[in-house]
């Protein structure tokens, strides 16, 4: 089947940031969980302190972050060839707006954590495939670590292209990885 469609990851693929996730959990105390499940666990008062925590660390990191090189290129691409893009991110609405004006950049949807989907379900690349009218194998996911690749193999969308220059981290899995937007670029021009 044809892709028609291509979700994309925010944080680490469309733009570059510094977020550290080793120290972050440990502030938070989320042990192995996810972090967005362990908050919504929690009870009050400590919830929105914790979540006062988290939201303090994406503010400094969405203020410093970059567009990645080749994004624009990328999305260019997909919309010359009529492909519909969606935005999945397991951040807030407010940050995710901010990097879109920032940047300039357009997506056909976009789905935040305060849709009450998160990665690494698949639950928000179902919702992507519901609003854009698409079969799971006419959609692939461009992403940079484990929750993209579990989230879109629990949607069963096997197209999956992982930007990072660590491929070991995802041996096993069935992807593809890339070490620059570029190079999944050219891959994408013979697949679309």
């Amino acid at each position: 089947m044809r892709i028609k469609g291509v979700i994309l990851d925010l944080d680490g693929t469309v733009v570059e940031n510094d977020y550290d996730w080793t120290r972050i959990r440990e502030e938070l105390g989320t042990g192995a969980s996810s972090i967005l499940g362990y908050l919504d666990s929690l009870g009050e008062p400590e919830r929105s302190a914790k979540w006062a925590i988290l939201e303090g660390h994406e503010a400094r990191q969405t203020q410093a972050s970059v567009l990645r090189d080749g994004i624009l290129e990328l999305l260019g691409m997909l919309r010359s060839r009529r492909i519909a893009t969606a935005l999945v991110t397991n951040n807030s609405r407010r940050n995710t707006e901010f990097l879109l004006g920032k940047f300039g950049l357009e997506f056909d949807c976009v789905i935040t954590r305060e849709q009450g989907l998160w990665k690494p379900s698949g639950a928000p690349f179902l919702e992507v495939l519901r609003t854009l009218g698409l079969d799971p194998g006419e959609c692939g996911v461009i992403g940079d670590t484990h929750f993209d690749v579990l989230a879109a193999l629990d949607a069963g969308i096997d197209s999956i292209f992982l930007l990072t220059d660590d491929p070991g981290r995802f041996a096993g899995y069935p992807v593809e990885v890339f070490p620059a937007v570029e190079v999944l670029v050219d891959r994408l021009e013979h697949l679309l």
